[in-house]
């Protein structure tokens, strides 16, 4: 029986420095496997990726519930709080973001994954947001609150006119969510400021329903 060959893609400095090519697996060990570039023959010592993976326990957070899965996650591999991963469930596939990483002395921000226990999400790839919106006449006491379901990269823009789940409205401010990242500020309120919906704690708007405050 003829035994077959370990075949891995990776750069060649010799003939192809910026694009994989095939390379022949010589051997292993060391810390290092030796190769051969199938393209041009060069042989070289490579560290080559690691095969281990770790079984982690997820909680996933969703609107009001929680529930648990588990996730594969390769040696090596740095997990962060804000990272964002696709978690397969008995469900669904669904779209997480980290937002806390449990390990034997407590929690952290960020660790390899051998050091993690568990990881706490919360999905990200459909989410509720809640829209605090006043009436057009400018007064407060008839202010109302409701929450809608969009994807989670649906992005809100402060200025804009949305009509989603049956309400119309102008997004007047947007309050972040603690674990947003790549913004100024945690409150959005000039003309053109934007987020996507995953990010986002609250929008504030005014009601451009023409129904919405009729008093019958």
């Amino acid at each position: 029986m003829t035994e077959t060959t370990e075949r891995v893609a990776v750069v060649c400095q010799s003939c192809s420095p910026e694009l994989e090519t095939v390379h022949e697996v010589l051997t292993t060990g060391g810390g290092a496997a030796t190769i051969r570039c199938t393209e041009c023959g060069h042989t070289h010592k490579e560290q080559l990726p690691s095969e281990t993976e770790f079984e982690r326990e997820v909680v996933v957070s969703q609107d009001d519930e929680s529930f648990t899965a588990t996730a594969d996650v390769p040696e090596g591999e740095r997990l962060a709080v804000g990272g964002e991963f696709l978690l397969g469930t008995d469900e669904a596939i669904m779209t997480v973001r980290i937002t806390s990483l449990e390990l034997d002395e407590g929690r952290r921000e960020a660790a390899d994954a051998e050091e993690v226990r568990t990881i706490w999400t919360r999905a990200v790839g459909n989410v509720s947001v809640d829209l605090t919106l006043h009436p057009k006449g400018g007064g407060h006491d008839e202010t109302r609150s409701v929450t809608i379901q969009v994807p989670g990269d649906y992005e809100f823009v402060v200025g804009q006119t949305d009509e989603l789940s049956g309400e119309e409205f102008t997004i007047e401010g947007i309050h972040l969510r603690d674990d947003a990242v790549g913004y100024e500020h945690d409150k959005l309120d000039f003309g053109g400021d934007s987020a996507v919906a995953k990010d986002i704690n609250r929008v504030y708007a005014r009601d451009q329903s023409t129904s919405a405050w009729s008093a019958w």
